[in-house]
């Protein structure tokens, strides 16, 4: 017997009818979660303590600060730019860190799904190469300046997020 596309699909059926959406708003909690874990992983990072993430540190500008008002896909592009930061930093304190801001991403990609604006492919820093120097010279420094203005960056995010933000 000869089972077409229509056959497969008949045979698929109970499977799929089974399947539910997600719904949106554990997402948004599942994305407010994560920001809570991230945020309580630099809290155990005892030397990101020290530094205040207003404090400018010459040399370090290219790690982004607070930003006025944040829309998904600048909070991804954000996000996007910290994990850049993190991952050349080849520290053990950050690799976690680095793995949850990739999930985080993938989470505010799917809230944004849900509100029909899918985002963009986020740019990382496009000066980083020339960074190479800067970071091999205060690898300590960078991450302790990245981890703190991180820090700020998704308490902001959380806030944020009770407010429903825009694409």
């Amino acid at each position: 017997m000869r089972c077409g596309p229509l056959c497969r699909f008949l045979w698929l059926w109970p499977y799929l009818s089974c399947v539910e959406a997600v719904p949106i708003r554990k997402v948004q909690d599942d994305t407010k979660t994560l920001i809570k874990t991230i945020v309580a992983r630099i809290n155990d990072i005892s030397h990101t303590q020290s530094v205040s993430s207003k404090q400018r540190v010459a040399g370090l500008d290219f790690i982004p600060g607070l930003q006025p008002v944040l829309s998904l896909s600048k909070m991804d592009q954000t996000l996007a730019i910290y994990q850049q930061i993190l991952t050349s930093l080849h520290s053990r304190n950050v690799v976690q860190i680095s793995n949850d801001l990739e999930n985080l991403r993938d989470l505010l990609h799917l809230l944004a799904s849900s509100k029909s604006c899918p985002l963009p492919p986020a740019r990382g820093l496009e000066t980083f190469e020339s960074l190479g120097g800067v970071l091999e010279a205060s690898l300590y420094s960078t991450e302790v300046v990245a981890l703190s203005r991180l820090q700020a960056a998704l308490q902001d995010m959380l806030r944020r997020l009770d407010l429903s933000p825009g694409c």
